[in-house]
């Protein structure tokens, strides 16, 4: 663990900051709470610092947070990046005219939506969520994004959690990048 998106070592720190949380949301799933590691002001800003690296000097229109912690990253890689931010939210959130899309999580299955109208075709934008586990979230958003017809540079997750796989099922070619693995 704590080998980071691009080679470069990450504080063995943020893995104390990072909690496990056991039988949550559904008995079996552990879950990686990073509640913990966003509330250090320090340690947060080194985390968006380092997930931002890699997109630096990339052009981009957007960056597109998914459903909820992805929102606090993505907003504030938006941010860090200069561009605009685009929520995915959860069914019946938005308003407008929306997209949806229906994906099989690691314990059931969700949908997500998002605003039609908030981006021109051709626009250029990173997908941020805070974990990849299974992979479903992610790939469900890239289905949504294409839709749109935008152009998806790349997506960035804070943890990854290698167990489960989630990477093998990544079949898109834009890259993929984790700050940190488990």
């Amino acid at each position: 663990m704590n080998e980071s998106c691009c080679g470069v070592a990450t504080p063995a720190h943020w893995s104390e900051r990072i909690r496990d949380v056991a039988d949550f949301p559904k008995p079996g799933i552990l879950f990686k709470d990073i509640i913990p590691l966003l509330a250090d002001g320090p340690d947060f800003a080194a985390a968006l610092d380092a997930m931002a690296q890699p997109w630096r000097g990339t052009p981009l229109d957007a960056v597109l947070g998914i459903e909820s912690r992805g929102f606090i990253l993505g907003a504030a890689l938006a941010h860090e990046l200069r561009t605009g931010f685009v929520p995915i939210r959860k069914p019946g959130k938005l308003p407008g005219r929306i997209l949806t899309q229906e994906y099989e999580l690691e314990y059931g299955r969700d949908r997500i939506e998002i605003q039609a109208d908030a981006l021109f075709p051709g626009a250029r934008v990173l997908i941020v969520d805070d974990v990849l586990a299974t992979g479903g979230t992610l790939r469900a958003s890239v289905a949504l994004v294409r839709q749109l017809q935008f152009e998806i540079v790349g997506a960035a997750v804070l943890v990854e959690l290698e167990a489960l796989q989630g990477r093998a099922r990544w079949s898109d070619p834009v890259p993929l990048l984790a700050t940190l693995t488990y």
